[in-house]
This record gives C-alpha cells, sequence and structure tokens, in this order.
C-alpha cells in the first residue's frame, strides 16, 4: 500500500511535458538550430534537411511524409526557398500549421524572385527567432513562458554576435571590405555589414572556369583592387595559386552559407557559422 501511495505521489510530482511535447517539422538546419534553441525539451524536432545537405535541391523521402503528418508545426523559411515543402505538406495530408518564419523581413531581390537567405543577417535571425517563440507559444500555450524566456537567452546571445560581427568588419579598412565571391548567397551579410560581394566576371558555377575566365577575374581583381578571393567552384589549385600571384589578392577559405556542418565540422551551430564565416572574410581582408 505505502508503495502505491508512494507511486501516485511520484506521477503527481513529476513534470507531465514528456507526454506533452508537440511535434514540430523545421525544413533545414539553420531553422532546426533556431528552432532547437527556443522549444528545448518542450518539443520533438526534426529537421527535414540535416547539416551538410543542400535545402535548394532536397528531395523529400518517404519518411518525411510521415513526419510532417504528425507534426503540429511546420517552420518553413519562405522566400521561395523551399520549392518542395507545399506538395509535401499536401501529401502527407498534415494538419499542422506552416509557419514562415522569416515574417516581417523586407526581402532582397535576385531579379525579379525574393533572395531567401535572410538568416545571413543576424538582426534578421533574430526576426525569425522572434516568430519562431510566438508560434511554440500558440501551439503549446502551458510552455509560454518557458519559450519566451528561452528565446530572450537566445537573442541576447545573437545581439552580442551582431556586436561581434560589427566590431570585427569595423577594424577592415573600408576600401578593403570588397571579395569576389561565386557565392549569391551573402547579399543580406552585405547590406547588413557593409562587405561588398562582387561576383567574378565569366564565371558559371556549373563549369570549370576556362583561360579566359581566369584572365578576366585576374583583370578584375586588379581594375578594382579586389583585396580577397573565395571561388569554390575553381577546384585546381593552380588556378588558385595563378589568380593570388598575379594579382596579390589573398584566396579565401570556405564560406558556409545554406546550412550547418555535422558536430565536427567548423559550423554545426547557427552562431558558429557566422563566426566561421567572419573568421574567413577577416583573415582574407585584414592584411
Amino acid at each position: 500500500m505505502r508503495f502505491l501511495v508512494l507511486l501516485a505521489l511520484l506521477m503527481i510530482a513529476s513534470p507531465l511535458h514528456a507526454a506533452e511535447r508537440i511535434n514540430v517539422v523545421a525544413s533545414f538546419s539553420i531553422l532546426g538550430d533556431f528552432v532547437r534553441n527556443v522549444g528545448g525539451d518542450r518539443i520533438n524536432l526534426t529537421t527535414l534537411v540535416g547539416p551538410d545537405s543542400d535545402v535548394h535541391v532536397y528531395t523529400p523521402a518517404p519518411s518525411d511524409a510521415k513526419r510532417v503528418a504528425e507534426a503540429r508545426l511546420v517552420i518553413v523559411n519562405g522566400l521561395g526557398l523551399e520549392g518542395w515543402l507545399p506538395r509535401l505538406v499536401q501529401s502527407a495530408g498534415s494538419k499542422a500549421q506552416v509557419i514562415t518564419a522569416s515574417t516581417g523581413i523586407v526581402p532582397l531581390k535576385f531579379g525579379s524572385a525574393a533572395d531567401p537567405h535572410a538568416w545571413q543577417s543576424v538582426p534578421n535571425a533574430r526576426i525569425y527567432v522572434t516568430d519562431i517563440a510566438n508560434a511554440l507559444a500558440v501551439a503549446a500555450p502551458d510552455d509560454a513562458e518557458f519559450f519566451r524566456a528561452q528565446a530572450k537567452a537566445y537573442l541576447e546571445k545573437l545581439e552580442t554576435l551582431d556586436r561581434e560581427v560589427r566590431d570585427t568588419v569595423g577594424k577592415i579598412p573600408q576600401e578593403r571590405r570588397k571579395v569576389i565571391s561565386t557565392h549569391d548567397a551573402f547579399g543580406y551579410f552585405a547590406a547588413e555589414y557593409g562587405i561588398q560581394f562582387i561576383a567574378p566576371l565569366g564565371v558559371s558555377t556549373e563549369t570549370e572556369p576556362s583561360a579566359r575566365d581566369i584572365a578576366a577575374i585576374i583583370g578584375q581583381i586588379k581594375a578594382q583592387k579586389i583585396p580577397a578571393v573565395f571561388l569554390e567552384n575553381i577546384s585546381d589549385d593552380r588556378l588558385i595559386r595563378r589568380i593570388a600571384a598575379e594579382t596579390g589578392a589573398r584566396v579565401g577559405g570556405t564560406l558556409i552559407s545554406d546550412g550547418l556542418t555535422g558536430e565536427k565540422g567548423p559550423a554545426p551551430t547557427y552562431i558558429d557559422m557566422v563566426r566561421h564565416n567572419i573568421k574567413a572574410l577577416t583573415s582574407a581582408l585584414d592584411h
């Protein structure tokens, strides 16, 4: 009898959150990191496009439909990033609420389309986190205070990160704040922090550049006095060495744009990603 009474007391005293956790799906790794920081252990989180994977070209698996069908919330970036997602939600027969985490952000443009990479500005990341916290609080009102406290703590970290980036960029001479890059994902970063990303002349990200392309890039670097080059699609070290030798420009490392790395990589979290990118940029520019 004493055992039954003790068991009953334990059941009353123990939190019921483990049984009540809501299922949340995030479309890709950066959003997943935001959601994890807000939701903590009060949610069951599934991230569809995991680390080291490209959200732009993702093909959903049958297991994704099951996860979406079981979710209370599906959190997406929006701005045209996840073209594959509406069909997935429909095919899953999901009654989940789809939350666009970029709501409230004024998009930049890729021609006539929106630039979806809004997270590359840390102030925009703060908007994402606020939208996510509000959505979780509505979906699980019993945990609303927890979500808001988690969000507040994380927003403070992002505010510190934003100051860190501005202070670091501020130490780079104004005339050196420009790089050539085949990345098209850093428009928001450029607009927010004042580093100019210049597209290389004649280079397609689909093919290896020709000798004429390389000559055009070298001419462009010299003409515009560009101090650093991030050319991800040039895999031939000889070409990179030639560009560096003939221009004096430093060749940077990898900039991380569309997703996080695995735990052992340089950017397993959003904050790690921003720090990695600013370190790569400043080490190439601040000389």
